[in-house]
């Protein structure tokens, strides 16, 4: 069989002398070892304790190689990255070493060692197999840190001779450049959903639900801001939101401020089997982020019939439109995530069948039908036989 090299950004950390990563990538990797013979992440382990959205690997043929984080918010957090590199240069070259010429190399990007990464493999020739995930946005219309434009621009280019798989499906797009929707949910998972889902109906008080970042990137104010619209507009509505960060302090004090206070749920970050009971009580997701590729809680709040209204960047609105679900608005216009939602409240049939829209359409997010495609690119890319699923 093959092995597979990754090397990735993913936080990791040490929890009980065990390496646990961000659940969602560990969860994809999981499932990347029914496909290989043996797996290896390069990725950052980090001081201190683990959110509690990080997940232990359960397959017992992934090997971690852990480098040490650089980058941050400062300046001066920033120049870390340079004397990094160094290091980052020797563990990849090391680690890349160990593989055979048929093995796979696996790129996730954007990130700094990510850069790093394509820079080298443009120079060298073994393994060829090489796959470059970029899941970022592909083509954003804004202000963008010039060394994710770097990655896009060597990754259009082919500098590594491999394939590249993006969200969304963009004019001018390269043959090597395949469009991938990222999975999120396995099939027991989807069929717990689904059982819950159907049975959803729109009604009052409605439950808004927001799962990410509490960061001003990812809107979390505009949603305080859109449900004290809704109540001003005689709607009962509660605002739950899922997750941690910078603003959480902020935002509670916005909520009390405004009268929020019995209308909005702090809960943080939680492990991923509690996000259930969230998802299948939610009605709307709403997601004001600025800057997203694919935003993977999208597509697991559609599994349980949550209907999304979220922002019109990179593939969202692809991606809503292709399977007739949900609302893509300005990030910005805050007015018109209220009507969107209003809207829904008023037109519960519509609501019903986007709803269903969206659970159906959740399972060609699932990790089988992902693994599925990415088999028959790679067979038909390399003739790269891998073992069924």
């Amino acid at each position: 069989m093959t092995n597979l090299l990754i090397i990735s950004h993913t936080p990791h950390y040490l929890q009980d002398g065990r390496v646990v990563g961000w659940g969602p990538t560990v969860r994809e990797i999981d499932n990347f070892s029914r496909l290989f013979e043996r797996i290896i992440h390069l990725a950052v382990m980090y001081p201190g304790s683990a959110p509690l959205s990080s997940l232990f690997y359960q397959a017992d043929n992934i090997e971690f190689v852990p480098v040490p984080p650089a980058g941050g918010e400062f300046f001066t957090d920033k120049l870390t990255v340079l004397k990094s590199y160094p290091g980052y240069l020797r563990t990849i070259h090391e680690t890349i070493n160990r593989l055979q010429p048929t093995d796979v190399i696996h790129v996730r990007c954007p990130a700094n060692i990510s850069l790093l990464s394509l820079l080298y493999l443009s120079l060298r020739k073994q393994p060829s197999r090489r796959w470059i995930k970029y899941a970022g946005n592909w083509s954003p219309t804004g202000k963008d840190f010039w060394s994710y434009r770097f990655q896009r621009w060597i990754s259009r280019q082919n500098w590594t001779g491999g394939l590249v798989t993006v969200n969304g499906s963009w004019s001018n797009q390269p043959a090597h450049v395949y469009s991938f929707l990222n999975p999120c949910i396995d099939l027991n998972e989807y069929e717990h959903a689904i059982r819950l889902g159907e049975k959803k109906i729109i009604n009052s008080p409605l439950e808004l639900l927001f799962i990410g970042g509490l960061e001003e990137q990812k809107g979390v104010m505009r949603c305080l801001e859109i449900t004290e619209k809704l109540i001003l507009k005689n709607i009962q509505v509660n605002l739950t939101l899922v997750g941690d960060g910078p603003l959480r302090e902020k935002c509670a004090a916005w909520a009390a401020d405004h009268g929020l206070k019995n209308r909005v749920r702090f809960v943080g970050w939680l492990p991923r089997d509690a996000l259930a009971e969230f998802y299948s009580k939610a009605h709307i997701l709403v997601f004001p982020s600025q800057s997203e590729g694919w935003p993977k809680v999208l597509s697991e709040a559609m599994a349980y019939g949550v209907v999304p209204v979220a922002s019109e960047v990179s593939s969202i609105p692809q991606i809503l439109a292709e399977f007739k679900v949900g609302r893509s608005l300005p990030f910005m216009d805050v007015e018109a995530f209220v009507d969107a939602i209003q809207d829904y409240l008023s037109n519960p049939e519509r609501w019903k069948q986007e709803s269903q829209a969206g659970i159906e359409a959740a399972r060609n997010f699932t990790y089988d039908v992902y693994l599925g495609r990415l088999k028959n690119l790679f067979k038909n890319t390399w003739g790269l036989e891998l073992p069924e699923i």
